[in-house]
């Protein structure tokens, strides 16, 4: 990890670009107020990374805070790093017209990563046997984008090691980055040892367990123990071990609090005790029934 201009370490991802280790969740953020006061809090603060999908309904909001806001902390389009998703409405033949939308939607020439958000399609049942055929399809496009500089790294989002193999065996370009559920009750063992093998960035999203994790016995012992909240143990945690996070907050003083997370370090043995906690308990969606 090597260290960025406003002090938060990066990642290297196999495309050659540097990606922020954290970066603010948009998810549930809606509206121009709401998404313009989080990011304006988020750039004064330090983020240089936004996370944004086609389902979440804020790319253009989040591209009309850039554009407002970059400006005041003297930074340009290249000082931030942009992620967007496709949505599974557009998993398919209707792929490019998703992603050029999103392009469209953040009124930006390029996306710094794209990913498909989901292993399968809306419309279909999880068995069905349309949605690899679909999600290789999907690729296909988001390879295209990416060799016309559009798309600058490619990705996935909630694919199961099954899929990532799946897609590693097909694609011309290897997958960047696969962004999935991770948190101390959900170690994902597995599919870090595929990313690893493969050279994919495994990034996490939901490191709080939808806030449920802060008020963990185990998690607010150590955070009382190294006198820090709750929330910044579970995502120190997770970038101790060089893996990227996402925290959402709308809150400005939450999102500010966030970002402290490289000026201490969790023992071995605090790592071990959360790292004990992972039971495989998922939060959010299960992709494992996705054909």
């Amino acid at each position: 990890m090597s260290s960025s201009p406003s002090s938060i370490p990066s990642v290297h991802l196999n495309t050659g670009a540097q990606m922020p280790i954290l970066g603010l969740g948009m998810y549930k953020l809606w509206g121009p107020e709401d998404v313009c006061r989080a990011v304006d809090a988020a750039l004064a603060a330090g983020y240089r990374a936004f996370d944004s999908a086609a389902v979440y309904r804020n790319e253009a909001d989040l591209g009309r805070a850039l554009r407002e806001l970059l400006p005041k902390y003297g930074l340009t389009r290249e000082d931030v790093f942009i992620t967007s998703k496709l949505g599974p409405k557009d998993q398919g033949e209707k792929a490019m017209e998703g992603a050029l939308h999103s392009l469209s939607q953040l009124d930006l020439d390029y996306i710094d990563l794209y990913l498909i958000h989901w292993p399968g399609t809306q419309g279909l049942v999880v068995a069905d046997q349309h949605n690899p055929g679909n999600r290789a399809q999907s690729w296909a496009t988001l390879e295209e984008l990416h060799a016309q500089g559009k798309l600058k790294a490619i990705g996935v989002s909630n694919y199961t090691p099954a899929h990532m193999r799946e897609l590693i065996q097909s694609c011309k370009i290897p997958p960047a980055v696969l962004q999935v559920e991770f948190h101390p009750r959900l170690c994902q063992t597995e599919l870090r040892s595929v990313c690893e093998e493969y050279g994919v960035c495994f990034q996490a999203y939901s490191s709080l367990g939808r806030g449920e994790l802060v008020t963990d016995p185990t998690v607010t012992e150590v955070a009382k123990n190294c006198e820090r909240t709750p929330a910044q143990v579970l995502l120190r945690w997770a970038v101790q071990q060089g893996v990227p996070v996402l925290p959402k907050s709308s809150n400005p003083e939450r999102i500010k609090e966030n970002i402290r997370l490289f000026d201490f370090t969790l023992s071995d043995a605090d790592m071990d005790r959360l790292s004990a906690l992972d039971c495989g308990h998922k939060y959010c969606w299960d992709p494992s029934e996705v054909a």
